[in-house]
């Protein structure tokens, strides 16, 4: 019984961090050119604190473009982030879903698949549609990155909801 219990208290704090990482994605979707101006500010991205004589990096001049077409997106065109508005909502929306293998994760143990497989996506989906969009690979590598680091927790979730079912049954016959 004691295992069960690790198991059930370890599916569920993971799938806390799941949640709680879809839910701070979909929340920085929303004010996107705030956050890149911000972002561009604090690393001097566009900034001439760059030393004199040298090209300034890569990721600054990115992040100083992306900043551009953003505000200039914003004071012409703001109706465009209703899209980033509706990606949030699409973060929070499956972030309720994993509620349910909160409460219960063997009946709920599909949400462990799904997830697994919607992070796996999202290498082939960045690195596909990234290139389509002129995105530098190493930008597309950071998103990448999010579908992996997100399939970790869910891929234990998934093992230790697995070792639970056929103490589950017992339980049931009984």
């Amino acid at each position: 019984m004691s295992r069960e219990l690790t198991l059930r208290r370890r599916i569920k704090i993971l799938t806390w961090l799941f949640i709680v990482g879809l839910v701070l994605g979909g929340v920085t979707a929303i004010p996107l050119d705030s956050e890149v101006a911000w972002l561009v500010d604090v690393t001097g991205a566009d900034s001439a604190t760059f030393p004199p004589g040298t090209p300034k990096p890569a990721w600054a001049l990115w992040l100083a473009r992306i900043n551009s077409a953003l505000q200039e997106t914003a004071a012409r065109r703001s109706f465009l982030f209703y899209g980033t508005d509706w990606l949030a909502f699409g973060h929070f929306a499956i972030a309720v879903a994993f509620f349910g293998a909160v409460r219960d994760p063997l009946r709920n143990r599909w949400l462990f698949d799904f997830g697994l497989i919607a992070c796996a996506l999202v290498v082939p989906y960045a690195l596909i549609f990234g290139a389509i969009r002129g995105i530098p690979l190493w930008w597309r590598l950071i998103d990448c990155s999010f579908g992996v680091v997100g399939f970790v927790p869910l891929w234990f979730c998934r093992a230790w909801s697995q070792e639970l079912e056929p103490s589950a049954s017992i339980r049931q016959r009984t």
